[in-house]
């Protein structure tokens, strides 16, 4: 899945696919797209291990 989520990144940001291409290939929101370019600029492909509870957790924490 990690990988998964890599290679749809690096796709978009190649100009491989548009982001609305890859959001509509892999039924993604453009908010969780950004969310996973957002983790690997910071965190590299560890930073996709996040779960959805925790990416969560981290929004309710911000507010």
């Amino acid at each position: 899945m990690i990988r998964r989520k890599a290679e749809v990144v690096a796709a978009v940001r190649g100009g491989l696919l548009s982001l609305d291409e890859a959001c509509s290939r892999y039924t993604l929101t453009v908010e969780e797209f950004l969310s996973w370019q957002m983790s690997i600029d910071q965190h590299g492909l560890a930073g996709l291990r996040t779960t959805q509870i925790q990416e969560y957790r981290r929004k309710v924490e911000l507010h």
